[in-house]
């Protein structure tokens, strides 16, 4: 049976779908008390099926043929519509008998699964992981109430978050966001990459704040709305510290590496992040065709090959706020200009 925790407050445009028949075998999971620190912070792989009337009793659909095949018939009838999927794919999706079986997103790992929220229809993404595991501690955390509510927190917003009480599987369901930066990769103006630049800046101070590193910032774990809001996933690696001493990590596997990580030595947590928010600044300039010369003068503190004199991502988000009013302009506010969701 699921546990509710107390914390439960809470595109991309093509999907890319396999099938998966619901009398396969169910996936082993852990559950041994001796469960090491390395497995159960590994990915998991459930068997779908096996928990798909749980979902349905708290309010959630998951994606099935029927849902799939609606997606590329809709996506069909669209002007200028180019289907993402080879036409071989979309027959056998056609020539499968079972409607109502679950059919997971190829272009997903095989720990989350498209659905949706029945009472409104809103799209949603699950992920499964170990309810032990650092990831699930952290997203617990920061969709708490108090911490949802504020306004420096920009994880994805979580509609729901359980773990099941007969194993160490828990589910993360949260909110389906796009992963393009900007819709269709260009912004409208460059106020909005800005103010996408300043919430990615803006949440890492916040969970340094609260002794969290997130430890893999880059453009890939960055969502949006296309409505003025960016979000933070994918806490995999992230690590939470009791704040009594400083903190170092080993090994460190993140998308973007400091030369401190080159070496065989401890780095400090909250310095590969602020390494990484400023790669993340980079990249995202480059993609999206804007660049602001001002830029520099914030990022290249947060390069420094030595991490000591890198400043923390609050003394990065006072400096990026004293750039962009010398610019003239107010963050705090939102585009006007309208965008569609792709």
């Amino acid at each position: 049976m699921p546990k509710s925790l107390s914390c439960q407050q809470r595109d991309d445009d093509c999907n890319h779908a396999t099938l998966e028949h619901e009398d396969s075998p169910p996936s082993p999971t852990s559950s041994d008390s001796s469960i090491d620190e390395e497995e159960i912070n590994s990915r998991i792989t459930p068997f779908w099926p096996k928990y798909r009337s749980i979902f349905k009793s708290r309010g959630i659909r998951l994606d099935t043929v029927r849902d799939v095949k609606l997606f590329y018939k809709h996506r069909s009838e669209q002007p200028m519509s180019s289907i993402c999927r080879p036409s071989s794919y979309l027959d056998d999706l056609n020539g499968l008998q079972d409607d109502d079986a679950l059919c997971p997103d190829a272009g997903l790992p095989d720990n989350l699964f498209r659905g949706s929220r029945v009472f409104d229809s809103k799209r949603v993404v699950v992920k499964a992981v170990h309810a032990g595991s650092r990831e699930y501690n952290v997203v617990c955390m920061l969709s708490r109430p108090a911490m949802r509510s504020d306004r420096m927190n920009h994880t994805i917003p979580v509609v729901d978050l359980f773990e099941l009480s007969d194993g160490d599987v828990a589910f993360i369901v949260m909110e389906e966001w796009s992963s393009n930066l900007i819709a269709s990769l260009v912004p409208c103006c460059l106020f909005r990459l800005l103010s996408a630049l300043r919430q990615c800046i803006e949440h890492a101070a916040f969970i340094h704040k609260h002794n969290i590193a997130h430890l893999d910032i880059s453009l890939m774990n960055l969502l949006t709305d296309y409505d003025g809001h960016y979000a933070y996933i994918d806490y995999e690696i992230s690590r939470q510290f009791d704040g009594s001493s400083v903190p170092l990590v080993y090994n460190y596997r993140g998308t973007e590496i400091p030369p401190e990580c080159e070496r065989s030595v401890g780095a400090d947590p909250f310095k590969i992040d602020v390494w990484a928010l400023a790669v993340l600044i980079l990249r995202a300039c480059k993609l999206t065709g804007y660049w602001v010369p001002e830029l520099m003068h914030v990022i290249k503190p947060m390069l420094d090959d030595e991490p000591n004199r890198r400043p923390s991502a609050m003394e990065a988000l006072q400096a990026f706020d004293k750039m962009t009013t010398s610019l003239g302009y107010h963050i705090e506010s939102k585009c006007s200009e309208q965008h569609n969701r792709r």
